[in-house]
Formats: C-alpha cells, structure tokens, sequence
C-alpha cells in the first residue's frame, strides 16, 4: 500500500464501532494467506461510577485534523519497529453509550509476537499522543472531563 493509500483511510468515525463492523474487517483478511496472526484491541465504554454518578455515555471529541496526523506519525513508528502486514485503527467520535465499542485497532503479522508487541503499543501511543478527548456523561446528563485511569 503506498503512503497516498494510507493517508486516504480515516481513523475517526462517528458513533460506536458496530460488531457487524468489526466481523466485515475480521472476514477481509481471510484472503491474506501471508498472515499468520491477527491481535485486536477493543475499547468498550465502561458504566463507571465517579463521585456517586454512574457513567451512562461518553462524548468523544478531537481536534481530527491533527490527531490523524500523528496517528500516522504513530503508525510509521510502529512498521519501522515491527514486520507486520496491515494495521487498521478505528477511533469514535460523538456520543458512545456504556457497552459500546469506542476503539478498535486490528493488527496482523506473519508472527504472533510482532502482532501482539505492535498492537500493544500502538493502544498505549494512541491514548497518550492523540488529541481525543473524552466528556464523561453521568445518569443525571451532568459531565466531567475523563480521566484515562
């Protein structure tokens, strides 16, 4: 895939990762008789309780334009590091409700160990680089800011 390629594809997309979404990209690989190891991450918007509050939702926001930028700033750090075959990252914006995906990152490789170490790093690299930010929605439709714990 050419870099052109790369940058065309979109990390962010609007409402929750659907599990639908998420078999599709699972069944396109089946083609790629070169992979022999698939590692995926899901992040699913747990019903926290803060303060008294159950968290009901939260509202993802980013500055996209950027956050895309060093998502591919990331994503070329984690080829040079690993040998892997593809990568594909999916990041929510808007409301996500508790039980929902958010996050979904589907690494493979020839070798499970470069698939897991990559997929590993690129989850963490994601939540501390990436300008996303996260409104935690309570029961009560107040809000506070997340804190990734």
């Amino acid at each position: 895939m050419n870099p052109k390629e790369i940058k065309s594809k979109k990390v962010f997309i609007e409402g929750a990762v659907s599990p639908q979404f998420i078999a599709d990209s699972i069944a396109k690989h089946n083609t790629k008789t070169s992979i022999g190891a698939h590692q995926i991450f899901l992040g699913q918007i747990r019903s926290d309780e803060i303060s008294g509050k159950k968290v009901r939702a939260i509202e993802f926001s980013a500055y996209t334009e950027m956050a895309e930028e060093e998502y591919y700033n990331i994503r070329e750090e984690i080829f040079a590091k690993y040998d892997l075959i593809c990568m594909h990252v999916y990041h929510s914006l808007g409301r996500i409700n508790a039980g929902e995906i958010n996050l979904f990152v589907f690494v493979s490789s020839v070798h499970r160990k470069d698939c897991t170490d990559a997929c590993r790093e690129m989850v963490e690299l994601i939540k501390t680089r990436l300008p996303v930010f996260g409104k935690e929605i309570f029961e009560d439709e107040e809000y506070g800011w997340k804190v990734n714990r």
